[in-house]
């Protein structure tokens, strides 16, 4: 068996399963780690979302920003964007079926020293109090008062975790930690509008990853969200998103051996929106 790991698909359909096929993928015996954002911006996310539900539990995915967006779209609490391009799944007939597989999605998923997220952890976040913070999100995603939870979801702030928290305000510095998070302060103290390149990262922030002291730097973290970051191939951190979406491949790691393969980009687009 082997674990394959894809960065941002972001409705890239094309890529991924030319991917699957080149690396030989086995829904039988291997297993497809996606780090979110399955949809959104690209040509056929509904596509997307068909393939990895019916992986079945061949497949992990954990949730990204445009996948959480998407079931708020669809639940009237949030507005589509004009770069947005999820009118055919809200138009498609398996469209309730799709939406809650991919409200029963995880946040986090931890296994053998890995970590699986959208975008990251806060620097004083365990992987275990990471894991159980997930959870408290991943039951309001599943309640009946799902939809009001997803009204509720956005915002800048609080801009920083503290164990106090509750209500709404606490799911939603856990949900823009996992799927929104690049950069933060020491302390924690997040900043939402950065999206550059490691190298103008704003004085007094660092990325994530980068924080000393990190609680959760024992484990290697899977993650993707931050194109303009690339590639990172570290000890404890690897990161996937590589752009697919605005002309860059899509990039698959196979944590046995870590050996990368990429498929280019059918259909580049021209600028980030």
């Amino acid at each position: 068996m082997a674990i394959y790991a894809v960065g941002d698909v972001q409705g890239c359909y094309a890529e991924l399963a030319r991917l699957l096929d080149d690396v030989r993928f086995d829904a039988a015996a291997d297993k497809l780690w996606l780090v979110g954002d399955l949809v959104n911006r690209g040509p056929e996310s509904l596509e997307v979302l068909r393939l990895v539900k019916s992986l079945d539990d061949s497949a992990i995915t954990v949730l990204g920003n445009h996948d959480l967006h998407l079931l708020a779209v669809a639940e009237g609490a949030g507005e589509l964007h004009r770069s947005d391009t999820l009118d055919e799944i809200l138009n498609a007939p398996d469209r309730d079926e799709l939406l809650n597989w991919l409200r029963n999605q995880r946040l986090l998923y931890a296994q053998d020293g890995y970590v699986l997220v959208h975008a990251g952890l806060l620097p004083r976040w365990s992987v275990a109090q990471a894991e159980g913070l997930a959870r408290e999100v991943e039951v309001a995603l599943r309640a009946d008062s799902y939809a009001t939870f997803l009204a509720r979801m956005y915002g800048n702030s609080p801009h920083g975790w503290d164990d106090s928290l509750s209500g709404y305000k606490r799911l939603r510095v856990i949900v823009n930690a996992f799927t929104r998070m690049r950069i933060c302060t020491k302390n924690g103290e997040m900043e939402f509008k950065f999206k550059g390149e490691i190298k103008d990262t704003p004085p007094g922030y660092l990325p994530w990853f980068d924080i000393p002291g990190r609680a959760s730097a024992n484990s290697t973290v899977i993650f993707g969200h931050w194109s303009a970051l690339g590639l990172l191939l570290k000890k404890n951190v690897i990161a996937l998103d590589t752009g697919c979406l605005w002309g860059g491949p899509m990039s698959v790691i196979r944590l046995d051996d870590r050996q990368l393969f990429q498929a280019a980009c059918n259909n580049p687009v021209a600028k980030h929106w």
